[in-house]
């Protein structure tokens, strides 16, 4: 759960570093 409210946080601050983190994800 910790790392859902962090990956939240990152995507408003840094919305390209969730992108490449979502690729890689799928």
């Amino acid at each position: 759960m910790s790392k859902g409210r962090d990956q939240k946080k990152e995507e408003k601050k840094k919305p390209q570093k969730t992108l490449k983190e979502k690729r890689a994800e799928k």
